[in-house]
């Protein structure tokens, strides 16, 4: 699994990832307009996807994406490794980047003005839904945290500031009754320095959403073996989807870091995200591009075995971009 996961940062590396936060404008000719969905076909151009942590499965899966862009199309794409969800999609709408990956409930947010956009509405639409993040939520076999609640008090990674897992932190305590400003002692940490806290012993647990699997989170599994496990939430998932719908019970297969059984969980869609005046022609061309090249992307990580056509469209409430209902034969 070490192998996998370096190999798999290096082949990341070598498409052209950019420093964090970093991103860049579109140049004018990739944005000079709408194509008004005449041809399903990209114009000259630059544009920046914006991904997340270093070691999760969008930054990797991002630059898959870029790769896959720069190679069967005029515009030539870059991956920006971000902090994830909200972070993406506010940049993303004052034009930082011009694709975001991003949780679907953090996205149903933005659209809702809700949440980290409260009383702002963003003007985002979806080009495609993806694969699923699992809620992965590890913690220390010494922490005394058997289960949601267990965590007060305790020093709990709920992720970087601005993530989709910090979406999904707050709420997840919240549902099991504690107040995440309050109860815990909460570590905004990136992936990195998650891993490295739970290594030395420096934080009792995480939450993590992510695909399957994290290059990280096999780190810890594998470094710290019976020293760390995996609790089931799904005792939260009702509260849960009271808050949002989308969210929904799922499974993190034993083989996949070599636990012991299989852990039930919570499971939220992704789905890739652009600006509402992005060109049609653009997203046709990109949104063609993921399901006719998809082989080429599950090459860069499995997770994107799961990105599937027959589903690409279910983005409510996030509205589809015209673009990509012309690919998706809407």
């Amino acid at each position: 699994m070490r192998s996998w996961a370096l190999k798999a940062a290096v082949g990341v590396l070598s498409v052209g990832l950019v420093a964090a936060g970093c991103g860049g404008k579109r140049t004018p000719d990739a944005a000079s307009g709408n194509n008004g969905g005449a041809a399903c076909e990209a114009a000259d151009g630059r544009i920046t996807i914006a991904t997340g942590n270093s070691g999760g499965v969008y930054y990797v899966v991002g630059g898959g994406l870029a790769k896959l862009i720069s190679d069967n199309t005029k515009l030539k794409a870059t991956a920006a490794e971000t902090g994830a969800s909200v972070q993406n999609i506010q940049q993303l709408v004052a034009g930082d980047y011009d694709m975001a990956f991003s949780l679907a409930d953090t996205a149903a947010d933005a659209v809702a003005g809700k949440g980290a956009f409260d009383g702002k509405p963003q003007q985002v639409q979806a080009l495609t839904r993806l694969y699923s993040n699992f809620t992965q939520v590890l913690v220390r076999a010494d922490s005394g945290i058997n289960s949601v609640a267990d965590m007060r008090g305790k020093r709990i990674s709920t992720g970087s500031p601005k993530s989709g897992t910090e979406v999904i932190a707050q709420r997840l305590l919240t549902a099991a009754g504690l107040n995440p400003e309050t109860d815990v002692q909460a570590q905004r940490l990136d992936l990195a320095k998650t891993a490295d806290g739970m290594k030395d012993g420096s934080i009792d647990g995480l939450v993590w959403s992510g695909g399957l699997p994290t290059a990280q989170i096999t780190d810890i599994t594998t470094s710290l073996k019976d020293a760390v496990k995996f609790i089931d939430i799904t005792p939260q998932l009702d509260a849960l989807k009271k808050v949002n719908e989308v969210y929904d019970r799922g499974v993190i297969p034993a083989a996949t870091y070599g636990q012991p059984a299989d852990v039930p969980t919570v499971v939220v869609p992704n789905v890739l995200l652009v600006r509402s005046d992005f060109p049609e022609g653009d997203a046709c061309a990109v949104t063609k591009l993921i399901f006719e090249k998809k082989s080429e992307l599950e090459a860069v990580h499995p997770a994107a075995k799961d990105i599937r056509q027959e589903k690409a469209a279910m983005t409510d409430p996030v509205p589809l971009h015209p673009g990509s209902l012309d690919a998706l034969g809407g």
